[in-house]
């Protein structure tokens, strides 16, 4: 798989540690470093705004999508390369997906599990190949993925389905293995042998 362009999830907040902005200034430079297009909610604020506005310093694209209804309040973005303002979530998700080749998810709040899973889902079902991340900060995954290794065990989720999530604490090391990922062919159904 070769990406261009990189759909990040993340919080219309900041958190409550610098090391999260640190971390999307970061995921951001090395986006645009790459030639990689920044795909994501469209906001001004929080971690959105940050991740947006280091890829621009940086001379990257950054593509935003968002909802009409949210425009004033997660401030959409001025000065992105594109921003595209649709009807509503489903609409945003869709389009976000529909333009990204691999899925990053920074340290963020319910509309960021909620966007990470659905992506995720969709990948399970076979709806679409592309890989997808977490970029651990300051531990802030590390419950999740203690979690996720659980469901695993107790029969709810298949092992190929798991490894689809990758993680590190590095956006470059996060972004080679997004790269190099190969999608399985693996039934969701734990009961179903592959075919």
């Amino acid at each position: 798989m070769s990406l261009k362009s990189v759909c990040v999830f993340c919080g219309a907040n900041a958190g409550s540690v610098a090391a999260y902005t640190e971390a999307a200034v970061a995921l951001g430079r090395v986006l645009a470093e790459r030639q990689l297009t920044l795909v994501y909610g469209g906001g001004a604020v929080g971690l959105m705004g940050v991740v947006a506005d280091a890829a621009l310093a940086a001379g990257g694209e950054v593509i935003g999508i968002i909802p009409q209804s949210l425009m004033d309040k997660e401030i959409g973005h001025k000065s992105l390369t594109r921003l595209e303002v649709v009807d509503g979530m489903h609409a945003r998700k869709a389009r976000m997906a529909e333009l990204s080749d691999a899925f990053i998810a920074l340290p963020g709040g319910l509309g960021t599990l909620e966007e990470l899973f659905e992506v995720w889902t969709w990948g399970q079902l076979g709806y679409h190949g592309k890989p997808l991340g977490l970029l651990e900060v300051n531990g802030f995954y590390s419950k999740l993925t203690a979690f996720l290794d659980h469901i695993v065990g107790e029969g709810f989720v298949r092992a190929p389905h798991r490894d689809m999530l990758q993680v590190s604490e590095s956006p470059d090391t996060l972004l080679d293995a997004l790269d190099q990922w190969q999608p399985t062919v693996t039934p969701k159904w734990v009961d179903q042998k592959p075919g």
